[in-house]
């Protein structure tokens, strides 16, 4: 059996999207594809009884400096030097994940998720307009309206809330969470732990 390894993301939440310009390395590293899955946070937190970090050390003045320095050093480490803080945060991600699953549906994922995950933390746009999504898709040669309309189809927004109620039923509770076979790691900062994962499980999958 192949060995499943699953990223569970939201475009709203920053570390997802440098997760994101990290898994290519793990992939090529390890020969192992990661599956994209979409989840709605805001909705994972209110399964799991959970809160944003912004939110749940507001009142933590040295919590937020040091995570805003391990933000950095994350950055600085892997050279994503295209990462911008969106003035727009926090971005209610409801229209882009039904569009995740749309964009499922109709085959062009990789390339919707690139160019939404572009407009939100690099070109620093407010991505829960329905006028700049439609802007964004089109100038990366999607079907903006296509995907847009399909994003409105009843099957569309119950896969986004089956991924998300399965997230939580799987132990998650925020993004970027991770899951190599039934082992599930939350964080970017657990990547590695996440590449160890992979090849631990490669290597007792040769020996079995």
């Amino acid at each position: 059996m192949a060995l499943r390894a699953e990223f569970l993301f939201d475009f709203g939440s920053p570390n997802a999207y440098l997760s994101h310009r990290v898994l290519p390395q793990i992939e090529q590293r390890t020969g192992v594809r990661f599956e994209y899955v979409p989840i709605l946070l805001g909705g994972l937190f209110k399964l799991a009884n959970n809160r944003s970090p912004a939110e749940a050390f507001a009142g933590i003045a040295n919590k937020q400096a040091y995570d805003a320095l391990e933000v950095r050093r994350f950055i600085d480490h892997h050279e994503l030097s295209q990462f911008r803080r969106n003035p727009y945060f926090p971005v209610n991600t409801l229209k882009i994940m039904r569009g995740a699953c749309a964009a499922q549906k109709l085959g062009c994922f990789a390339l919707y998720v690139e160019a939404v995950y572009t407009g939100m933390w690099e070109r620093e746009l407010d991505m829960a307009d329905d006028a700049v999504i439609h802007h964004v898709l089109t100038q990366a040669g999607l079907d903006a309206g296509g995907l847009l309309a399909a994003s409105q189809d009843a099957e569309i927004k119950a896969q986004l809330l089956t991924h998300t109620q399965h997230a939580f039923e799987r132990g998650a509770f925020g993004s970027p969470s991770f899951f190599i076979g039934d082992q599930l790691f939350f964080g970017k900062d657990r990547l590695g732990a996440v590449e160890d994962e992979i090849l631990r499980q490669q290597k007792e999958g040769r020996q079995g």
